[in-house]
């Protein structure tokens, strides 16, 4: 039996609480260093909690920010308040109590305005039922919340948070909106913790994918282009290529086709396929040519659809997987972009399977086998698999309404996952709209967590598109849907790869993969035979023919994280061989140009990292 884990959301944790709690006491103390001050939102995050703040303007009538001198006041003034041991008070109030308890605090009156229409929640969030209005106060400070927190300050241990950083945010991450302060802390319950997640983030800092795919010349953004819309330089480029002939190489064997669809599709095929309902968020506004609505795509399953549609299909067509690398645009909040992590154009490794309920369980363990091939090759051995379930309450809204048939397919995941042995933590109500899924997290080098990869099934969409197949006894039958993307979208999937190898990726993915340096121009001759050989065999090589001196050329090459240096002096020519340098600095001296031709091929060819 698999080790299928009960799962504790993150709200009902004590860690929770603790972040929760010394979010509100970082804000009182900022209200006493700066009194007017006005708050946005302070919610705990997945390794600590923030809060927003408008400092206002100073008599010269420039906007205020924090500095880092501030930071080491507010959490000088933190532990003071945390040593009072003052207790959380909870309080419900109706929106006109709220309203003037937040008196002169506009974005208070927003988010309490929002939760009495019963549009939002006190985060700005929005909601399907209207939530109550309610307050927590601690020392003399009241904020809106509905919690959770600890009992009293005392319980945030004061040796086990900090202060991290101060960034901007748009209020309610638009753009057109005020720019706010936005202080970063994070919080633990043991000093040991925080240690250890200080150390992280120094080495995560070192690894940041943002700053390393500038120096690797992997990838740019560029304001006239776009935010969220990368520019893949030619190392960029390599990466994407190798990744895809990957994928194809591996897809083909498991029996998939390929197939391309286009970036815009008219608004009736959204329509059709239920997604406007539940997307139109996410999606780019539509245009309008000759009288009709056309969406640049955010996903390419409908048209998958359109493809098994396009001609009568048997029991014997089955199971069909329709595979493609589609690029798809959608508009995700500015506040919301992160580098590579969060854009708004994707290229996914996106493929649909249509199957029997019988063949069912084959092709969903295939799915995961594909998986840890994946895991296996990127040294990927810290992961899990979430099990995303539906929640009755969302029936008609957040999901298709189809109870029986949420149930039905949900045990059929789950009884596949089990017979599998495949360990899984089961998550509520967080399904796709059209049906149950299972979520790949990993983690990085650093401890970083991603969301790599989803496995959903579609019991919704095949009906939709009336799409049906001849079973063996004659008779017209509805396949089941699997949507898969083991390899994310190249965008996301690049920014990991970046931080979990630190920039040194494996030979065979490395952009350049030999760098082969001339003592003296006596030698350039001698090493564009050596490039033409190694270029020959598939290796992606460059003579280094600047002008800088031999050690120069090997830090730039180090810097660049090139796997191996090829150094080329007078007894390397006469002997028709090449001083070998690993990127790690080890030197293992001189080796004859064809067994260095064998090594390098058989590392690429094997996927090994060294």
């Amino acid at each position: 039996m698999p080790d299928m884990q009960e799962f504790v959301p993150y709200e009902e944790t004590l860690l929770y609480r603790i972040r929760h709690s010394a979010a509100h006491v970082m804000a009182q103390a900022v209200r006493e260093i700066y009194p007017d001050v006005r708050f946005a939102i302070g919610p705990p995050i997945e390794n600590g909690f923030y809060y927003d703040f408008d400092l206002g303007r100073d008599e010269a009538g420039a906007q205020r920010h924090f500095t880092e001198e501030d930071l080491e006041q507010i959490e000088k003034r933190m532990r003071e308040i945390i040593k009072g041991k003052h207790r959380f008070a909870y309080k419900e109030v109706s929106a006109e109590e709220a309203k003037k308890l937040f008196t002169g605090q506009p974005y208070k009156i927003e988010l309490i305005e929002g939760l009495e229409r019963g549009e939002v929640d006190e985060y700005g969030n929005e909601v399907k039922t209207r939530p109550v209005i309610s307050t927590y106060t601690q020392d003399t400070f009241e904020d809106l919340c509905r919690g959770p927190h600890v009992e009293h300050t005392g319980q945030i241990p004061a040796n086990a948070f900090k202060l991290l950083s101060i960034a901007g945010a748009y209020w309610r991450g638009d753009e057109n909106n005020p720019q706010l302060d936005r202080l970063y802390g994070t919080a633990w319950e043991k000093k040991e913790d925080l240690d250890k997640y200080i150390e992280l983030l120094e080495e995560a800092r070192k690894r940041d994918h943002r700053k390393l795919g500038r120096d690797l010349e992997i990838f740019i953004f560029d304001d006239e282009v776009g935010p969220g819309l990368p520019l893949w330089l030619p190392n960029g480029g390599v990466l994407i290529e190798q990744l895809e002939a990957f994928a194809k190489e591996v897809e083909e064997r498991a029996g998939y086709v390929r197939v391309r669809t286009p970036h815009l599709t008219k608004e009736d095929l959204f329509l059709r396929s239920g997604h406007l309902p539940y997307y139109a968020e996410s999606m780019y506004p539509p245009m309008e040519l000759e009288g009709v609505r056309y969406y640049v795509k955010p996903m390419n399953c409908p048209m998958h659809h359109k493809i098994f549609g396009s001609k009568p299909r048997s029991y014997r067509d089955l199971p069909l997987r329709l595979a493609e690398y589609g690029t798809c645009y959608r508009f995700e909040r500015s506040g919301e972009l992160f580098g590579l992590m969060r854009v708004r154009s994707m290229q996914m490794n996106d493929a649909h399977i249509y199957c029997s309920v019988e063949q069912f369980e084959q092709e969903f363990m295939g799915v995961i086998a594909l998986y840890h091939q994946y895991f296996k090759v990127f040294n990927i051995d810290r992961y899990v698999m979430r099990f995303s379930t539906h929640h009755r309450r969302g029936l008609g809204k957040k999901y298709v309404n189809n109870e029986d048939l949420w149930v039905q397919t949900e045990e059929m995941v789950r009884r596949v996952m089990t017979n599998g042995n495949v360990p899984f933590v089961e998550v509520p109500d967080e399904a796709a709209f059209y049906g149950p899924k299972i979520d790949v997290q990993i983690w990085s080098a650093t401890g970083r967590e991603f969301t790599l990869a989803t496995n959903q099934v579609d019991f919704a969409q095949p009906p939709r598109f009336d799409l049906t197949y001849v079973s063996a006894e004659g008779k017209d039958e509805t396949p089941l849907c699997i949507h898969r993307a083991p390899l994310s979208t190249h965008e996301r999937m690049i920014g990991f790869l970046i931080e979990h190898y630190a920039g040194a990726f494996p030979a065979w993915l490395a952009p350049q993969q030999v760098s082969i340096i001339p003592i003296a121009d006596r030698h350039l001759d001698y090493t564009r035979q050596v490039e033409r050989r190694l270029r020959d065999a598939g290796l992606r090589a460059e003579v280094n023919d600047s002008s800088d001196r031999m050690g120069n050329k090997i830090r730039k090459a180090q810097a660049m994280k090139i796997p191996y240096m090829l150094v080329v002096g007078d007894r390397e020519m006469e002997e028709n061989a090449v001083a070998l340098r690993m990127r790690s600095g080890e030197d293992r001296g001189a080796i004859p140009v064809e067994e260095f031709v064998a090594y390098a091929t058989g590392v690429v060819r094997e996927k090994q990292y060294e």
